[in-house]
């Protein structure tokens, strides 16, 4: 999922749900996504996902890290995402 860029309102509707819905969120940069998900009130773990360790972290994701069955990506850059994380998904 793609994230703001700027004004943190401009997050869709479904998005807000699907994060609300997730067990653990996968962030470029877990100090940005931290920030919206306070913002919109969400407390769910936070485990960073960039270039230099998504090889190590998508074994983990995969793997079942701590029990998590819904995982969600979320990107710093908005869309679509081609060379953010997740590319490699």
């Amino acid at each position: 999922m793609a994230t703001p860029i700027g004004n943190l309102e401009d997050i869709t509707l479904r998005a807000l749900r699907t994060l609300k819905e997730c067990d653990v969120v996968a962030a470029e940069d877990t100090r940005r996504t931290g920030l919206l998900l306070r913002h919109f009130e969400i407390s769910k773990p936070l485990l960073s996902y960039f270039q230099f360790n998504e090889a190590k972290r998508s074994e983990e994701i995969l793997g079942g890290w701590h029990g998590a069955k819904k995982w969600w990506l979320v990107t710093d850059a908005g869309s679509p995402g081609i060379s953010d994380p997740g590319e490699r998904w």
